[in-house]
């Protein structure tokens, strides 16, 4: 998995003039904890779970990053995640290296006190590695708010203090930012929004998402108030499909009753196989699911014209090829879906000054970034003749290179 990532960073170094030694230094995690969480089950018994902590490269600044929460995590995956971060943050110019971490385990056979307990124990085994000025966790996939307030609360009872700044995405009434619930689906709405002319989409634009979690939620509501008819749907039980679109109300009161396949049967909805829904007939489509949904396999039957990567790694590079031959545009994910860690970087800011923004700010200022940075992609890929990914990682390793030549070659050498 990350010698899939590793491409991307091969690809771009060829269009940039760089040493030796910044290849060499990003090829590489700075440095990768792996632990075993030992915590007590609510029938008395005791058990483990393996947790990891992944600091990939802090030349730009501490490193920033979720903690997912999922029985297929692996310690490859955390230093994947960890590098795709490195490199969204250098995209969006955040003064913040990457960092990645997880718990193999499933989250739904715990109950909420289990799920307390193990929240607490991540804390505890790697409070000597996270710090405001080190290493910042956030949520990532099955994680939130409420998992993010309970591990703020367990390193201020580490350290002595409270340090509100450590950890992102928690709690309003805990330091949290206001405009973070939405904001890594506001961050590819505020970017679809601004170069929807220079793709051609077009008011009432067909829309496909793949994934309906938090990220993939929002963007059906975003894109639907914004006149975008959402054409089909999945979740982790199916998906379904209407061409003539389906009502975001409906679609919402589904999804609370348990899955989205709820409304299948009714208003002109259809089920679809989920492994279908790549090959709808549609004009965006946006997987918001997890790593290499869109593969070899698949991704000839693609039949949108622009693809908004709003989860982490949806495509991998055989796929990509095969849609750059297609001519499909494909907004990239260190770009795409860097809301989230922008907003994240805002609520860090404030911790640190005390000082709370009105969430008509907290937007504002997304959108002015998110805009300005997919200017400066768009701008790269059209002069230099490459796809918009290869673009964004240009954009991202000058910005990686000039820090890492700015430091010296005694950066390499010190733990």
């Amino acid at each position: 998995m990350l010698d899939q990532a590793l491409t991307r960073l091969d690809e771009a170094a060829r269009h940039l003039d760089l040493d030796a030694d910044v290849l060499e230094k990003l090829k590489y995690p700075r440095e990768t904890t792996k632990v075993r969480l030992m915590i007590r089950m609510d029938d008395g018994s005791r058990k483990s779970f393996m947790a990891w902590r992944c600091r990939y490269d802090d030349t730009r600044g501490p490193t920033k990053g979720g903690i997912r929460f999922h029985p297929d995590s692996t310690m490859e995956e955390v230093e994947t995640l960890a590098f795709w971060m490195t490199f969204k943050c250098a995209v969006m110019n955040l003064p913040y290296g990457g960092g990645k971490g997880a718990v193999r385990v499933d989250p739904h056979t715990l109950s909420k006190a289990e799920l307390e307990r193990l929240s607490r124990a991540y804390i505890q085994a790697f409070s000597k590695i996270i710090g405001p000025d080190r290493d910042i966790p956030a949520p990532d996939v099955y994680t939130n708010s409420m998992v993010m307030g309970w591990m703020a609360d367990e390193y201020a009872s580490i350290v002595g203090e409270a340090t509100p700044a450590v950890i992102t995405g928690k709690p309003i009434a805990l330091g949290g930012s206001l405009g973070r619930d939405d904001a890594t689906a506001r961050g590819g709405y505020y970017l679809v929004r601004h170069l929807a002319d220079a793709f051609g989409l077009k008011p009432g634009a067909r829309v496909a998402i793949q994934g309906f979690g938090n990220a993939g939620q929002h963007m059906a509501r975003l894109l639907g108030n914004d006149g975008y008819k959402i054409v089909a749907v999945s979740d982790s039980k199916g998906a379904i499909h209407n061409p003539s679109g389906i009502d975001i109300d409906k679609l919402f009161a589904a999804k609370k009753q348990g899955s989205v396949t709820g409304l299948a049967g009714s208003d002109g909805v259809s089920s679809l196989s989920p492994n279908d829904l790549v090959a709808v007939d549609c004009d965006l489509l946006v997987p918001a699911a997890l790593e290499d949904m869109i593969h070899e396999g698949n991704a000839a039957g693609v039949k949108a014209r622009v693809v908004l990567e709003l989860a982490n790694g949806p495509i991998t590079p055989e796929a990509d090829e095969i849609l750059a031959a297609k001519n499909v545009i494909v907004l990239p994910d260190i770009l795409a879906n860097a809301g989230g860690v922008t907003v994240s970087y805002f609520e860090w800011v404030q911790n640190r000054q005390g000082y709370y923004w009105p969430v008509e700010e907290v937007h504002t200022r997304l959108k002015t970034m998110m805009e300005r940075e997919g200017d400066a992609v768009w701008a790269l890929a059209r002069d230099r003749g490459i796809g918009l990914r290869s673009a964004a990682y240009v954009h991202a390793l000058s910005r990686l290179a000039g820090a890492i030549e700015a430091h010296g070659t005694q950066q390499f050498f010190t733990s």
